[in-house]
């Protein structure tokens, strides 16, 4: 028997649970259905359990940077163990959590693998058929499949995050986000950690200057970042591994008890059977139009890192695009997702973070830049936390006086980046932010000064 619904909602992550929340609030019947346990990656497997563990790192950090200055930090060390199970005191808690809050608001929920059977119906796991007015894609992203010989050894973020114990070498394949961010954890753990990084330039999305300075920082922690490298093959050797590389042709080889991948991400789409509803995607996922709609099936629509959209790949994003969504099917197409002012953090010790325009785009596009560059490693704010690598530049539009990108790498300037893009969303100028009478002492009071 097929059952009928106003909306079908494929994952359960944030885009689909902002989406499916609010079309049952305006009396819609909904049904949502994910293979995984409810909860999606940044509430199970990246941005919360990542954090969680981090802040036993951040421990570790802060201790040492006071060594000497007050605070004897001595056998000071993170149980992994203990650690791993804080970070489950969260995540063991949300799929149910999630999932009562769906049976609560009268969202039908379903349990299984997914796929389309024609443009409007899905069938799950070979059995239940569901059939929707509309379909909302928001199944996420999985980790980029690697094409070396003996991928199969390589664990992907999300064993990484269920790891029992840690190893003593680990080797983190990519540049990005993830493998920076596990690096910074696991160092101040213990292990020995390399990065192998394939192009020129690590974290090659934000300021380059500031990455240069976070590099040097891990290296100092005992981070290792080897680029301009590929990768060509991983084999079993004892109890590890013999990582195989190439660095500007040469061959070299690593030796690792735990390779892991951190070399991106793509849409987690390929087992929907898109051609059964005749739904178009490419390699950055659901080829939608300005209202996440589908450019080829007007029951479907697309949001978060399944949709093929200008946002980038960040939660709140994807909270977004799942409200804009609904509000187009709930009320025709009307709404856009403004991407204004989203910043982005690399939660690495210290984090790095960015808003809007890298210099280098800002001059390719011919704007007349005031660049406000400060080495911020002095000011009272990290000097009262012992912290050495902080840094800010801030591009300043010098006919407007707006803000056209904010770069800062230190610590809590992810708070600070928020001010920035608030700034960027409301059109305000610096002479506002700069006129703000702040919390002294906080960090946030030094933002004047940045500009």
């Amino acid at each position: 028997m097929t059952q009928n619904f106003d909306l079908i909602v494929l994952g359960v992550g944030m885009a689909a649970v902002s989406a499916a929340n609010k079309c049952a609030a305006a009396g819609w019947s909904v049904a949502v259905v994910d293979e995984l346990p409810y909860g999606g990656t940044c509430a199970l497997r990246g941005c919360d359990p990542k954090k969680m563990l981090r802040r036993g790192a951040e421990i570790i950090d802060a201790a040492r940077l006071m060594r000497g200055k007050g605070i004897e930090a001595g056998d000071l060390k993170i149980d992994w163990a203990d650690l791993m199970a804080f970070k489950r005191s969260f995540t063991d808690a949300m799929p149910d959590k999630i999932e009562g809050g769906l049976d609560k608001n009268g969202v039908s929920t379903f349990h299984g693998p997914a796929r389309f059977l024609n443009e409007n119906t899905v069938e799950i796991d070979g059995e239940t058929r569901l059939q929707g007015r509309h379909i909302l894609i928001a199944t996420g992203a999985k980790p980029r499949p690697l094409e070396f010989t003996g991928a199969a050894h390589v664990i992907d973020s999300t064993a990484f995050l269920e790891l029992e114990a840690l190893p003593r070498r680990i080797l983190f394949v990519g540049g990005g986000y993830i493998s920076f961010e596990f690096a910074h954890i696991a160092v101040r753990a213990g292990s020995a950690v390399q990065i192998v990084q394939r192009g020129e330039r690590p974290l090659k999305g934000f300021d380059p200057d500031l990455v240069d300075r976070l590099v040097a920082r891990g290296r100092e922690a005992g981070v290792a970042v080897t680029t301009r490298t590929d990768l060509t093959s991983v084999e079993r050797s004892g109890d590890g591994y013999t990582v195989h590389v190439e660095t500007d042709g040469k061959p070299a080889t690593f030796a690792a008890d735990l390779v892991v991948h951190g070399a991106g991400r793509v849409a987690a789409i390929d087992r929907l059977d898109l051609a059964a509803a005749g739904v178009e995607a490419g390699k950055d996922g659901i080829r939608v139009d300005r209202h996440l709609k589908s450019v080829s099936n007007p029951a479907v629509y697309a949001a978060g890192d399944a949709a093929d959209t200008d946002g980038p790949p960040l939660t709140p994003v994807a909270v977004a695009e799942g409200k804009v969504a609904a509000s187009n099917m709930l009320k025709g197409d009307h709404a856009t997702a403004d991407y204004r002012g989203v910043p982005s953090v690399v939660f690495t010790i210290p984090e790095l973070a960015r808003v809007g325009m890298l210099e280098s785009e800002a001059r390719e596009q011919g704007r007349n830049i005031r660049v406000a560059y400060n080495d911020t490693s002095g000011w009272y704010s990290n000097l009262r936390v012992g912290e050495i690598c902080a840094a800010t530049k801030i591009l300043i539009d010098a006919d407007n006086d707006e803000i056209l990108g904010a770069h800062l790498l230190g610590p809590e300037y992810a708070e600070i980046v928020n001010f920035c893009g608030l700034a960027m969303r409301l059109g305000l100028k610096t002479r506002d932010l700069k006129s703000m009478i702040a919390a002294y002492p906080s960090v946030g009071a030094d933002l004047g000064s940045m500009l």
